[in-house]
């Protein structure tokens, strides 16, 4: 299974203006630092909570599909679900019936077979189905919760100040205990 990013977001949750005022810097001698503190919060957020914040679109890959005829997708809140396309034993895509599934916008989002059809097998033996999907809170910092964004706030806040990894009792604390509790009710859970 793999991810490819196809759109990525076109502002980030929080503005450079905004990270500014929170670290109280005036000059702009460190914006392009800044930005990309807000940047990597960002990227760090999502890969921790598997949650995208910003309206952007992702293509993932499969070998095949799974037994239990439904599919869980990797990221949420799931906006839309785009092309499915099948690949052949000679790579050519050939897309799925929109009649053959449903799709559930719970978290994690679901791609569910449809009562009576059968999903076709790819004819390659890696990556041979294709998932166009669009995911995200909204194109606006403002559609991003804002224990999120709080989130964003302190972890640029943790890097600028700390620009090398901080050891504490022999081991290296990249994020604080304050942001992972921001983002423990956005972490996925399994029962």
């Amino acid at each position: 299974m793999t991810l490819i990013l196809t759109s990525p977001p076109v502002v980030e949750p929080l503005s450079l203006a905004e990270a500014k005022a929170h670290l109280r810097v005036d000059g702009s001698d460190e914006d392009t630092l800044i930005t990309s503190l807000v940047t990597a919060a960002r990227i760090h957020i999502e890969t921790t909570t598997r949650v995208a914040l910003i309206t952007q679109s992702w293509t993932y890959l499969l070998d095949d599909w799974p037994r239990q005829g439904w599919l869980e997708l990797p990221l949420s809140p799931l906006i839309s679900v785009g092309d499915i396309d099948i690949f052949d034993e000679n790579n050519a895509p050939e897309a799925l019936d929109p009649l053959a599934y449903e799709v559930a916008l719970g978290i994690p989002p679901r791609i569910l077979r449809a009562r009576g059809h059968v999903w076709p097998r790819p004819g390659l033996l890696a990556g041979g189905i294709h998932i166009e999907m669009t995911v995200g809170h909204g194109v606006l910092a403002t559609d991003v919760p804002e224990p999120l964004r709080q989130a964003i706030r302190l972890l640029v806040a943790h890097w600028f100040e700390n620009r090398e990894p901080v050891v504490m009792n022999d081991s290296a604390a990249d994020v604080p205990q304050s942001v992972a509790g921001l983002l423990a009710p956005y972490q996925p859970v399994r029962l």
